[in-house]
């Protein structure tokens, strides 16, 4: 019954979902408030984006599009950003903001910047913990065994380890992205506090990403310290 029921854990968890579903609503509505207004300078998604990355020097990035709503991405083992379709040649607040974003993430590997560094370091062992953690996880439960249960939470504390250095990383990019919107007057001043509330928003997510991944994470260890009382 332990397994299925704590009530310190559903009195954690019920807020933190209450914050993931707000972050995602807060998002989803930024965006579609932001992409209805077109900015003053008519300037496109990929154009901003290519605009953050000159100002900084770079000019070896490539900038493409990508089917899809809100994925924007750079892939740093391409070199190259990729837009989705209502933000690549879209000429609207939100299209910037969100383009500048994931341009400030190309200019944090180009200046090698410490917490992405760390991040792409640790990827390997956060996509093994999160293939095999919950399955060793659910293996020592079903066979009892202690060993196996404490190393399947090991390796799902690099997931919350990611989540956790995740957030640096995307506040910085976000910060690059509205110092060089700000400095280079991609927007104007209303305009640029259009797209400051975009990425604040989608900051959000990252930081109820964390929240919850903290959560699951105090689950299995009070779990695991429930058995060993057992």
């Amino acid at each position: 019954m332990y397994f299925y029921y704590d009530p310190f854990y559903m009195m954690v968890l019920l807020p933190v979902l209450l914050i993931t579903v707000y972050a995602q609503l807060n998002v989803n509505s930024s965006f579609k408030r932001y992409s209805k207004i077109t900015n003053s300078r008519y300037l496109t998604g990929a154009q901003a984006a290519e605009a953050v990355l000159h100002s900084h020097g770079i000019y070896n990035v490539r900038i493409e599009r990508v089917r899809g709503n809100l994925t924007d991405h750079y892939d740093p083992r391409t070199n190259v950003i990729r837009l989705s379709d209502s933000v690549y040649d879209s000429a609207t607040i939100s299209a910037v903001g969100v383009a500048a974003h994931e341009a400030g993430h190309a200019v944090q590997y180009a200046e090698g910047y410490g917490p992405i560094q760390v991040r792409a370091a640790i990827i390997p062992v956060t996509q093994v913990g999160s293939q095999f953690g919950i399955v060793l996880l659910i293996v020592g439960i079903l066979l009892t065994s202690e060993p196996l249960f404490l190393v399947g939470i090991i390796l799902f504390s690099f997931t919350t380890l990611f989540q956790l250095i995740t957030l640096p990383v995307e506040f910085n990019a976000s910060r690059r992205a509205m110092e060089t919107i700000r400095g280079q007057q991609l927007l104007m001043d209303e305009e640029a506090d259009g797209a400051r509330k975009v990425l604040s928003a989608a900051a959000m997510t990252y930081v109820a990403a964390l929240l919850m991944s903290i959560v699951q994470l105090l689950r299995f260890v009070l779990m695991f310290a429930g058995r060993r009382r057992d």
